[in-house]
């Protein structure tokens, strides 16, 4: 007997996109198809890279009044909005999920691309070199990471390839400072260099304000909340690792997240995520839009062919830092590799990827339904 809840390869294949304008379209067209209620939040006066238009597009599936909601999002780290639209676009083709979602009561928000800059760009970050997932915090209080000033231009020296002497340099600097100092100095998030890795802004990014208008609008009448936020590039190959996305040091609150999506939820914050923990990551938003709620998250961490992407991210952002260094095919090197840092173009990684986020979503759905 066929199982219809497994979709084929060519099925899969075409829930995913080569780029942001294809991915995009796909996802209004899927949501046009189920009857999905659709929003368009422009990100105005910036082009996409081929020129097109830049949106944040929200589908709302349920009612209005449903006490619980359960949240998709793709593309907090623009480059990674491949992956987390092709999972999305899949939910939206998945009959069987949604009928369980709707006779269960639950209503599913599903948010893509946070990011579309960065999706279209080919940047992890935002059209301010923003790290999304260092931006929402109390800017009354902004990122101190002094550490980092003395790793700058190390990271981002002025030649691409970085020569002997910088590979040298920073092989004792880690010498020095042991690797996981290295790690902190460097992830932690920043706010001291517009120009430079992991940088945190100064305020509110347009992103940042745009996804808490969401949340008021949709799930601020909500009693339960559980949100799967999809991320790629830590981990090993294919395989999902879920990031507990609940505040720093909140024991009860990841007892909550485990026993909907499982023991097998890990957190930065005790040290056992492939992940370093961030301060200000988008799904804490929640935490501050939506109080009246019981609110869970994970981050959806899928690994890649790259054993760690920081190369390809130290090369994009030396692009950015200086833009005329460059020849085209330099660049076009830069962007590719970043890109397959971040997504796999291969039908098995795509097919692991749905089916891990189609059991995830599930797993919220039977926690939170009536």
């Amino acid at each position: 007997m066929q199982d219809n809840t497994q979709m084929t390869d060519t099925t899969v294949r075409n829930c995913f996109s080569a780029n942001y304008p294809e991915a995009r379209a796909k996802f209004i067209a899927a949501a046009e198809r189920v009857g999905a209620h659709l929003e368009h939040h422009l990100l105005e006066g910036i082009p996409g890279a081929s020129g097109e238009t830049l949106a944040t597009d929200v589908a709302l599936l349920g009612t209005a009044d449903a006490t619980s909601l359960v949240v998709l999002s793709s593309g907090v780290h623009g480059a990674e909005g491949f992956c987390g639209s092709g999972c999305q676009i899949a939910l939206l083709q998945d009959e069987i999920l949604l009928n369980k979602a709707r006779d269960r009561g639950v209503a599913l928000l599903l948010i893509h691309s946070i990011n579309p800059y960065g999706f279209s760009h080919i940047r992890r970050t935002n059209e301010d070199n923003i790290d999304l997932n260092r931006n929402f915090i109390d800017f009354a209080r902004p990122t101190h990471n002094p550490a980092y000033a003395g790793l700058h231009d190390l990271m981002l020296p002025a030649q691409w390839p970085p020569t002997e002497e910088n590979a040298r340099a920073l092989a004792d600097h880690v010498a020095a400072h042991g690797e996981i100092a290295f790690r902190e100095a460097v992830t932690t998030g920043q706010s001291g260099f517009a120009d430079g890795l992991f940088y945190s802004g100064t305020a509110p990014s347009w992103s940042n304000r745009t996804l808490r208008a969401i949340l008021r609008r949709h799930a601020a009448n909500r009693r339960r909340i559980a949100w799967i936020d999809v991320h790629t590039g830590l981990g090993r190959c294919g395989h999902g690792e879920k990031i507990h996305a609940g505040l720093p040091g909140t024991p009860d609150n990841l007892r909550l997240t485990r026993a909907i999506w499982g023991a097998d939820v890990v957190a930065a914050w005790e040290g056992d995520s492939t992940s370093r923990q961030v301060v200000g990551h988008a799904v804490s938003a929640v935490f501050g839009e939506c109080p009246q709620a019981e609110s869970v998250g994970i981050a959806l961490e899928y690994g890649t062919r790259k054993l760690t992407a920081m190369d390809a991210l130290r090369a994009e952002h030396w692009l950015h830092r200086y833009p005329d260094a460059a020849t085209a095919a330099q660049r076009a090197s830069i962007k590719q590799a970043l890109r397959d840092a971040f997504y796999v173009d291969d039908d098995e990684w795509r097919g692991m990827v749905a089916g891990q986020c189609r059991t995830a979503l599930l797993q919220a759905c039977l926690a939170l339904g009536n």
